[in-house]
């Protein structure tokens, strides 16, 4: 199973979400697709993938851009599972720490709510020094990235397979011709 996970303030109706679907889907792989709607709280987002993946026939592997590479790296040190990481969030709990007490609306749904001292905290349980398993991981950056610092994830994935690709932005631009590269990894 591939599971795609979203970003901060995103759902499964995000742009890339829904290309790699579509990609999946016109080549007979639609079943082998998933991708929810995370929870805003950290620990819900996690305890759901992990059921998820838990639940799915074969080894899992995971897609994650922004924050939800944040979270596709705690799962795949945990899990034993390879994940690709599309420019993505490295250290989101200080990235993150000036939103305390902010009202967050999700692009996708509309949904809002206030990103609290509880949403941080959970973030810091999830932080890792370092990968341990660089094997693991694909690293997919734009370095016109200008939400996050591109150089920051070059460095932390540090010995994973990187592709670091000049211009581009947040949404990372070149994601559909990227696909067969990550379904190849």
């Amino acid at each position: 199973m591939l599971i795609y996970i979203h970003g901060f303030n995103s759902s499964a109706q995000s742009g890339k979400a829904r290309e790699l679907g579509d990609w999946l889907a016109r080549r007979g792989l639609a079943e082998a697709y998933a991708c929810p709607d995370l929870p805003h709280r950290p620990a819900e987002a996690i305890a759901l993938l992990r059921d998820l993946i838990a639940r799915g026939r074969g080894d899992a592997k995971l897609v994650g851009s922004s924050l939800g590479g944040f979270y596709a790296t705690w799962l795949a040190e945990r899990l034993g599972v390879k994940a690709v990481l599309i420019n993505p969030c490295v250290g989101c709990d200080d990235k993150l720490a000036d939103q305390v007490g902010v009202e967050q609306r999700n692009w996708h749904t509309g949904e809002t709510y206030t990103f609290t001292q509880a949403h941080l905290d959970e973030l810091r349980a999830l932080r890792l020094t370092r990968p341990g398993h660089p094997e693991r991981y694909l690293l997919l950056v734009e370095s016109g990235d200008e939400v996050l610092d591109y150089r920051e994830a070059v460095d932390y994935y540090r010995g994973a397979r990187q592709i670091v690709l000049p211009g581009g932005d947040h949404g990372f631009t070149r994601f559909t011709e990227y696909i067969p590269t990550l379904i190849e990894f």
